[in-house]
Order: structure tokens, then C-alpha cells, then sequence
């Protein structure tokens, strides 16, 4: 497999930690915290790194557990929405003067059985989105919050240009949302961007799975790759590592491993 980078804040954005991954996984591209740009610069330059997509998250949110990220994910938290647009504006517009083609983030879970929660959401998104647009970017949500179905009924509903998915295996299963594998046949027309994580499903619903290095956990990691290239997909795909005191090596191993496909 060609075209395979890494998320920066896997490393916590250590640019020297980064270099030394990039090179030892013999890596060609990141996917950008918008953090990091301007540390990052130069060096994207010097190394000719590639810049596959830009990432923003937001400073509310608590991952401690399901429910708490539920409630303060993405662009839905109320007494945060004008911060969060303000901070999604300014990086749209850093993503278009880096001439990164796409900026991704958790935009926050869609429930469509919420009808004035999902009214909100819509509006919100697409606020966003048209802002994408006039920037000839595109605004990717990941996977991960809803099940690949729903997150459909949503893209097919917003109907927007600008609106795509970063898709991300691991996610579906550390939320409890459904098959990868499945899931990517259900997006495919929406998916612009791709993660490598790897994940262990929880026993106690409505708790969080475990993540675990590419390859060993519940991603049929051979049959991922081969629902990419059915959809088709052949686009960048980033390794993101986000547990674990191993991270350079696991990204490594994850490496090796997909480029010997």
C-alpha cells in the first residue's frame, strides 16, 4: 500500500519523535493537527512530507467516558458552539493557505430521534460546511459516534459538497456502532480520508472498547483493506496510535504491515 502516513497527535505533535517514526516506518505524509502547523512547516518542507488532511478537535471535550463524550462532543455542546465555529473557521482557513485539501474532526453525535438536537446539528454543520466551500476545501466528519447507517441519512440529508468522512475502523468498534467492514460499503461514496487503528469491543455496552496495535484486535485488518479497494478507495490512509507507551513502534509495526499488502 502506497500513500501511508501518520496522525501527528499520536506522537502528542513531538516533531522530533516524528521525524525518527517517519523515517524508521519509511512514512510519506502526515494527517495535520491544526496545532501544528506552524512548527510543522519547515519541516514539511525540508523532509517533502506530504500533508494528507488536517485535523481540528475541540478543548470541552472529556473522552473519560461514552456518556461524558456524548455530551460534550464536537460542535453540539451549546454554551461552546461560538467558540467551536470560531475555532473551525480560523483552521478552514489555515487549511486553505496550507493548500491541504481536507480538515477533519469529531463533529459530534447525530441523533435522529433527537429532532430539535438533530435540527441544531444540521444547521450548525452546514454553517461550517458552506464555509468549506467558499475555501475549496472539504469538511470531513469521522467515524465512530452513530452507526455507518445513520451517518449516511445524515450526509444524504445535509446533501452538501463540501461534507465528507474521514473513516475510521477502530472507532466503530471502541463505540459500539457496528462492523468496519460493513460500515465502509455503506459510506464508501462519502469516505475522502482513512485512519489504521485497530480495537478490541467492550463486553458491557455503553462502555469503551480497548485500542490495540494494527492487526490485533477485532478490524479483519485483510478484509478492511479489500472493502477499501471494492468501494473503490485508494486514497491516503494515516496511521493513528492513541494509547499505549509504544506508540513509535506500534505505528512501525502498523507500518511494516501495511506495506507489505
Amino acid at each position: 500500500m502506497n500513500n501511508v502516513g501518520l496522525c501527528t497527535w499520536s506522537l502528542k505533535n513531538d516533531l522530533d519523535e516524528i521525524t525518527r517514526t517517519m523515517d524508521a516506518a519509511k512514512l510519506s505524509s502526515l494527517h495535520l493537527e491544526v496545532v501544528a502547523f506552524e512548527p510543522f512547516k519547515a519541516a514539511i518542507e525540508e523532509h517533502g512530507w506530504k500533508v494528507s488532511c488536517a485535523m481540528i478537535g475541540f478543548p470541552q471535550e472529556d473522552y473519560s467516558t461514552m456518556e461524558r463524550i456524548r455530551i460534550t462532543g464536537g460542535i453540539m455542546p451549546d454554551d461552546c458552539w461560538e467558540e467551536n465555529k470560531a475555532l473551525v473557521l480560523d483552521a478552514i482557513s489555515k487549511t486553505a493557505a496550507m493548500g491541504i485539501a481536507y480538515l477533519s474532526t469529531h463533529a459530534g453525535f447525530i441523533d435522529h430521534n433527537d429532532a430539535e438536537g438533530y435540527s441544531r446539528f444540521r444547521s450548525r454543520i452546514l454553517e461550517l460546511a458552506d464555509a468549506a466551500a467558499a475555501a475549496s476545501i472539504m469538511l470531513l466528519m469521522e467515524t465512530g459516534q452513530e452507526t455507518a447507517a445513520d451517518l449516511r441519512d445524515c450526509l444524504e440529508d445535509l446533501n452538501h459538497q463540501a461534507l465528507g468522512v474521514n473513516f475510521d475502523p477502530a472507532n466503530m468498534i471502541l463505540y459500539g456502532k457496528g462492523n468496519p467492514i460493513e460500515a465502509v460499503k455503506v459510506l464508501g461514496p462519502w469516505i475522502k480520508h482513512v485512519h489504521i487503528k485497530d480495537a478490541i469491543a467492550s463486553e458491557t455496552p455503553g462502555e469503551w472498547g480497548s485500542e490495540v496495535p494494527w492487526g490485533e484486535g477485532d478490524v479483519d485488518c485483510g478484509a478492511f483493506l479489500d472493502a477499501l479497494k471494492e468501494v473503490p478507495y485508494s486514497g491516503p490512509v494515516a496511521i493513528e496510535r492513541e494509547a499505549g507507551d509504544t506508540r513509535s513502534a506500534d505505528i512501525k509495526l502498523a507500518a511494516d504491515r501495511l506495506l507489505s499488502v
